[in-house]
Formats: C-alpha cells, sequence, structure tokens
C-alpha cells in the first residue's frame, strides 16, 4: 500500500476550480464595494434628507411637479407655500423653470395661490426674467438662447401687455449677449453684460505666457437707437491673480478660455455710477459713468472698506445680484458656496449699509432658508417696498421666500422637491414679484370633453367670469348668442359642465369685474358621440378589432416560441446522456 493517498484528477481540478472560483467571486465583491463607494457614495451625500420634509419635498410627487392641462397644451409648476405671520405679498410672481424635470421650460407668471398666468415654451434657455419699465409702459422681459458652462450667447427680449414681441436688444460688436443682466435705466438705456475671450497672460495663476481669459464686459446701449453709450472691461482694471477661481488646466485657447471674473450684475446708483457684481472675484465694485476708473470695491483681495459687523459684510462668496439702493444700502444673494465640495456654509441673502466716504460697511439684516440652503449658483435678493419686506430667490435650488426687513420668513414657497436640489433637475436664475396686467390678443382656449367644457386664456389677467352663450341664430347668414349662465372662474383652467339641453353650438366669453366681454372663444360643439352611439361607431369597432387581432397574434407566437423551446431543449438533453464506468484500483476500466 502507498504511504500516500492517490487523489483522482476530477477532484483535483475541482479544488482548482473551487479556489479560482472564490478569487474571481473577492474581485467581484472588492469591484462593487469600489463602484459603490466611488460613484454611489458621493450621490448619496448629495441628497438633503431631513426630518420635517413633507411629501412634496421628498420628491413623492416627482423632482418638479407640474399640472397639465385640457384645454392648454403645456404644463406648469405645482408649488407648496407655507406662509407665517402676514403671509405672502399678494402680487404676481415671474420665475423662468429650467432643468430635466422641467417638461416645458420657458418664462412663467404665477399667482399669489400658485395658479398659473401665463407662460410661454422657449426652445432656448431663458433666464432673468421679470417686468421692467420703459417710457411709461410695463414690459416682460427675458434673456432666451443657448449655455454654455455658465455663461450665454443670446438676446434679450422685451414684450408688451399683449404678449406681443417689441424689441431685441443685442449687444454692439461681434458678440452674443450673455445670460446674467439685462436691466433697464431711468433713462431708458440698457445695462447688459458679456463674455469675451481674449488673449492674456496667465503665468500669476500657473498658466501658459499666451493664454486666454473671458473678460468680464458690460455696456450700456441706447434701446431705440442701438447706439453703444459706455462699455467697460475688467481685465482693465482688475489683476487676473486677484481671482477665486482655480485655473484648472483652462485658458490655453479661445474656447477654453478662464473665466477670471464672471460678472453676473450691473446696475446704477443714485448718481448714475455703476455697481458691478464679480462672483470669481467675490466683490461688488463701484465704476465711474464717465472714466470708467474703480472707485471702490467691496469684498474680495481688494476689498477697500471697514468691516464693523465681524466680517458678515464683507466676506460673501460667489455671490449674485448685487443691488443699489437710494438710502446707501446694497443688497445682494451671497452664495456662499461654488460647488458641492466646498466646506459646509449657508446661502443667504444680505442687506449692507454703505458709508462710502468713510469706508465703512454693516450688515443690516441676513435672510437665511429655514431648511440651511446650499445654492451653488444663481439667485436674487429684490426689495418688495419701502418697508424694507424682501423676496429671496434661491437659484440652483428650486425656491423662493419672502422676509420682514429684520430677517423674519413670512413666506416660503418650494417649486421643486428639497430633497433634490442639489442635483439641479429644477432650477430658476433669478424669482421676482410685481403687479402686472395683460391682455393677449390670441382668443381663449377651451376644449369640450363629454359633458364639460374646460376654458382658459394664457396670459389674461383680468378675467373673472365666464359666461355661457348659445347659438341662437335661424341660418347661418346672422350671428347672435343667447346667454345662458355664468360660471365665476377658478385657476387657470375653468372646468364648466354642459347642460343637457343646451343646443349643440355655444362659446364661452370672458368677462372683467364690471361685466365687460374682453373676448370669446371659438364656436364650440357638444359631443355627439357619447355613451352607446360611440361604442357602436364603426371606426372604434375597426380600433377594436385591429387591436384584439394584434394582441392574439403575438399571444400566438410567444406560445410556439416556447414550444419550439422545451422541444430543442429535450432533444439536447437526449444527446448528453452518458453512462458511469467503474475503475478498479489500478485505475483500470473493466471490458465492456
Amino acid at each position: 500500500m502507498s504511504p500516500w493517498t492517490w487523489t483522482s484528477p476530477y477532484a483535483r481540478r475541482q479544488r482548482l476550480r473551487l479556489s479560482g472560483g472564490h478569487v474571481v467571486t473577492a474581485g467581484v465583491v472588492i469591484s462593487l464595494v469600489y463602484l459603490f463607494y466611488v460613484f454611489v457614495v458621493p450621490q448619496l451625500l448629495r441628497f438633503r434628507f431631513r426630518t420635517d420634509l413633507s411629501s412634496y419635498d421628498l420628491g413623492l410627487y416627482g423632482f418638479g411637479p407640474s399640472k397639465s392641462y385640457v384645454s392648454f397644451d403645456y404644463e406648469s409648476p405645482v408649488l407648496e407655500i407655507a406662509e407665517f405671520e402676514s403671509g405672502c405679498d399678494p402680487r404676481y410672481t415671474l420665475i423662468a423653470p429650467r432643468g430635466d424635470s422641467i417638461a416645458h421650460p420657458g418664462p412663467t407668471i404665477l399667482d399669489a395661490q400658485g395658479n398659473l398666468v401665463w407662460m410661454k415654451y422657449n426652445w432656448g434657455t431663458t433666464q432673468d426674467f421679470k417686468i421692467q419699465r420703459y417710457r411709461g409702459e410695463d414690459y416682460l422681459t427675458y434673456w432666451e438662447g443657448g449655455e454654455i458652462e455658465g455663461r450665454g450667447y443670446g438676446s434679450w427680449f422685451m414684450l408688451d401687455s399683449s404678449y406681443t414681441q417689441r424689441y431685441v436688444i443685442n449687444p454692439v460688436g461681434n458678440y452674443g449677449g450673455d445670460l446674467h443682466e439685462f436691466t433697464i435705466t431711468t433713462e431708458g438705456t440698457a445695462l447688459v453684460s458679456v463674455y469675451d475671450p481674449i488673449p492674456a497672460d496667465l503665468t500669476s495663476v500657473g498658466g501658459p505666457e499666451l493664454g486666454w481669459i473671458f473678460d468680464g464686459v458690460f455696456q450700456e446701449i441706447d434701446i431705440e437707437t442701438g447706439e453703444l453709450l459706455f462699455e467697460w472691461r475688467a481685465s482693465k482694471h482688475y489683476p487676473i491673480n486677484g481671482t477665486y477661481e482655480n485655473l484648472g488646466g483652462r485658458g490655453r485657447d479661445r474656447t477654453s478660455a478662464f473665466d477670471f471674473y464672471h460678472i453676473n450684475s450691473v446696475a446704477k446708483n443714485d448718481e448714475g455710477n455703476y455697481i458691478v457684481s464679480a462672483r470669481h472675484y467675490h466683490s461688488v465694485s463701484c465704476v465711474d459713468q464717465n472714466t470708467g476708473f474703480v472707485l471702490w470695491t467691496l469684498g474680495g483681495k481688494m476689498n477697500d472698506f471697514v468691516d464693523n459687523s465681524d466680517g458678515e459684510a464683507t466676506n460673501f462668496a460667489w455671490q449674485h445680484d448685487a443691488r443699489w439702493h437710494n438710502n446707501n444700502t446694497l443688497t445682494l444673494f451671497n452664495n456662499a458656496v461654488h460647488s458641492g465640495r466646498d466646506p459646509e456654509s449657508e446661502s443667504r441673502g444680505l442687506a449692507i449699509q454703505l458709508d462710502i466716504p468713510e469706508r465703512q460697511a454693516k450688515l443690516l439684516a441676513a435672510y437665511y432658508h429655514p431648511q440651511q440652503m446650499r445654492s451653488v449658483s444663481q439667485g436674487n435678493v429684490q426689495v418688495l417696498d419701502d418697508a424694507g419686506r424682501v423676496l429671496v430667490g434661491w437659484g440652483h435650488s428650486a425656491a423662493y421666500s419672502e422676509f420682514s426687513a429684520n430677517g423674519q420668513l413670512l413666506c416660503n414657497v418650494h417649486f421643486g422637491a428639497s430633497a433634490f436640489f442639489t442635483f439641479g433637475r429644477v432650477v430658476s436664475y433669478r424669482a421676482f414679484k410685481s403687479d402686472w396686467v395683460g391682455y393677449p390678443q390670441t382668443p381663449p382656449d377651451a376644449e369640450v370633453d363629454g359633458d364639460k367644457v374646460f376654458v382658459s386664456w394664457n396670459g389674461a389677467t383680468e378675467v373673472t367670469t365666464w359666461r355661457l352663450e348659445v347659438w341662437d341664430s335661424d341660418g347661418l347668414d346672422e350671428v347672435a348668442f343667447g346667454v345662458i349662465a355664468q360660471f365665476e372662474k377658478t385657476g387657470f383652467e375653468t372646468e364648466i359642465e354642459i347642460p343637457k339641453d343646451l343646443g349643440p353650438l355655444f362659446r364661452l366669453a370672458a368677462l372683467d369685474s364690471m361685466g365687460n366681454i374682453l373676448g370669446v372663444t371659438d364656436l364650440l360643439q357638444k359631443d355627439q358621440g357619447t355613451g352607446l352611439e360611440s361604442f357602436l361607431n364603426v371606426q372604434n369597432w375597426m380600433t377594436r378589432i385591429a387591436l384584439t387581432t394584434s394582441v392574439g397574434g403575438l399571444l400566438v407566437g410567444l406560445y410556439r416560441c416556447i414550444g419550439c423551446g422545451k422541444l430543442f431543449k429535450r432533444a439536447r438533453s437526449r444527446s448528453s446522456d452518458y453512462q458511469l464506468l467503474a475503475v478498479n484500483e489500478n485505475d483500470e476500466r473493466p471490458p465492456v
């Protein structure tokens, strides 16, 4: 008997197979853990789950909840509104929602209850939607165009109260209009922002000597004539190494120019000088209206002011929307964060008191969101009245809030699920509130659906009542309508039940609060094919037969495929039959 135990080749192969399988399994597990850590964990950290989130904010109704209509083709945002103390300002809200969860992006007007008032579906990106006054008349203004890495190339549009496009503004020169700013001054001119790629020496920030920057440019333009009245360039007044933005391999060619300044708002103060916000400089500057020289700078590396609020008035970062007010007060939106990788910091609106001669700055109020918002881009602050009530638009976070002058929250509105704000699936560059009166030139829209009619009128702000009128003419030569009933307008779209004894032809008239007719729908007809008549309709029967035949054919085909598969499997099992053979101690097979 051999001192060692003989092992069959089959057993040795089995052990090798098992050990190799363990190695493969371990490799797969390690790979999955690595992928989970690298790709899944960072996404999970972006969620903003809190114990006080509503079902709306948890995304149970979608990332950007929306409402569809019967008489209107597009969807509008559904809001979640929370009111405190005096509640929300009753005026209209203007936003331009966009993002992966917005079906129909574009300029949108909502009332204080969240009902749609007017919207326009734009193919291009829409930004900075607001109401501005020009030559004694209110206009809807917005930018539309293409957006690349936070810069825009497009035009600014002005619509009158009938929603007719009256002006299209473009910058002077071979530039595309930037998305960040379009402000109409009291002199009837327009302030616009431009990004211009130019060669520059980038050695001071670790780049090439022959590099490229996006120069921050603003222009003042005469709206009627298009004449250039003033132009200013950041590169002529600020060094590139004053930026807080990392070069990150950019600046080697024109297409990847380094955005060292990032101009994002321009306004005028009461002396006519320009107030300019530079996101990547963490600063707000005052530019002389005649010479273009920088008179003073608040914040950033070139700050001129003593901060009397322990840094709270000058340590803002990545800010937007700096606006000057006549009492030497500056408001701005302090983003405080640039990306999700930034240290924990909270976005907020700021009101800052400036003593220009003494170069003193003091924080008057800070406006915080109750959910500790971190808006990595966009945002604005609007002063709503003389009492100091303000509206804060949270930009990259789909929300806007109203505060008292001392920072007390009065109204908080979301138009997207807050748990997913960091993903940017629903955003609006800015948010505004304003009065508006709209008289669209298009007729009201109406759609008959069974025994009901749905009616709406996109942009008509003065409609209070819908009047049902039936065709009351003996022939086609004369047009006469009889009044049947009146129905109060409810929200954007009003649902009206059609009386059973109503004639076949009717229309709806839009009335204002004084009973004046503002417009009428096209002639409508009651549904003639309802109930049993519709079921017996030949076309409906043909559709049902075609559908039944298609489904039946599909089921028969699947059944035959399954049957063929079973036969094939049975045939393979026969061909693979084998018989175990005994092996003696000398590894010899017995004779067959």
